[in-house]
């Protein structure tokens, strides 16, 4: 097993980055983790499967070619970006025990991630605002979001998140770092490394809050106020089945901004003030916000949206009587 590296500064003046950081999967579990692999194994393979599954049937069903399905198959572009991003690290120590990452490769591996997250933030709030138009002006919803206005919103999403969080790798490479290069995840992120550094990380600190509040708290703040407005107009509705149908079609929405806010914000609570909380609840944290949303969203959507579902039953006999 790889020891953390103990080579220390010379002097308070001198620079210092280690050249590998170590990563973590369960501590003191190491001797199960042949085991634990097999259950994150099978929910990369649902999230990776289930979600180019649902990208190749709103690509082939010409029925689903409306803005609700193109902001789906954003979120699931997003989903399989979040997957891929932790995917090699984490299987990497449960199947090979390989915890070493370079510091350049850490740093790119968390800028992607960090990405990801902002952009189905995004994708969520877009998606909520589609749910708003669709059930308060029915009928304008076609001419508002039009195919060329859902393109600008998918590149503004892709620039919000690449331009907020560009100067973050830049921020961690000017810190000079302590002997410990052991992170309490199986993946680089940003508050762990920064945690790392024997320099003043007020900056660090300062810039990350102000990102998450632009960007995944302007996007909280929005999307509650969509549902406020949502609301509203259902209540106004004539009858109790148009009420019910609207609320019908917010449903698997609501189940995935949940499933991604709730810890989504939890995380973030616990690295800035619960450093007495016991490692282990930061670790499973963390994979429920990075691992769970990936796997869940395409089974909610599936389960929940009849046009999803049948497109999928036809691709399936398709395949089945293909072979």
């Amino acid at each position: 097993m790889e020891q953390p590296q103990q080579t220390l500064p010379q002097d308070n003046s001198s620079f210092y980055q280690p050249s590998t950081f170590l990563l973590t999967g369960f501590p003191g579990l190491e001797a199960n983790h042949h085991w634990i692999s097999i259950p994150f194994g099978v929910f990369y393979l649902i999230g990776l499967s289930g979600n180019c599954l649902i990208l190749i049937i709103i690509k082939k069903t010409q029925s689903l070619h409306k803005p609700m399905y193109y902001f789906l198959s954003m979120l699931a572009v997003t989903d399989l970006g979040l997957a891929l991003c932790t995917l090699p690290t984490t299987l990497g120590i449960f199947w090979f025990k390989i915890r070493k990452i370079e510091f350049n490769a850490c740093l790119t591996q968390m800028y992607f991630i960090h990405i990801m997250s902002v952009m189905e933030s995004s994708v969520l709030l877009a998606m909520a605002i589609d749910r708003f138009i669709a059930i308060s002006n029915p009928l304008r919803y076609s001419s508002i979001l039009t195919k060329s206005s859902i393109i600008k919103i998918g590149l503004a999403i892709v620039l919000r998140a690449v331009i907020s969080l560009f100067p973050i790798p830049f921020l961690l490479k000017r810190l000079t770092y302590c002997g410990n290069n052991v992170l309490s995840h199986s993946f680089c992120f940003h508050p762990d490394i920064m945690k790392l550094a024997c320099a003043d990380i007020k900056v660090n600190i300062l810039y990350g809050l102000i990102v998450i509040l632009s960007t995944v708290g302007v996007d909280f703040v929005f999307i509650v106020l969509s549902y406020v407005l949502i609301g509203k107009t259902v209540v106004s509705l004539t009858t109790k089945e148009k009420c019910l149908k609207a609320l019908n079609t917010c449903v698997s929405h609501i189940c995935a901004v949940l499933i991604f806010f709730i810890p989504m914000i939890g995380l973030s609570i616990l690295h800035r003030i619960g450093n007495n909380v016991p490692p282990m609840v930061n670790i499973v944290v963390a994979y429920i916000y990075l691992i769970v949303p990936p796997v869940l969203n395409p089974i909610i959507y599936s389960v929940k949206s009849k046009q999803i579902r049948k497109a999928m039953l036809r691709t399936l006999r398709w395949k089945n009587g293909s072979v």
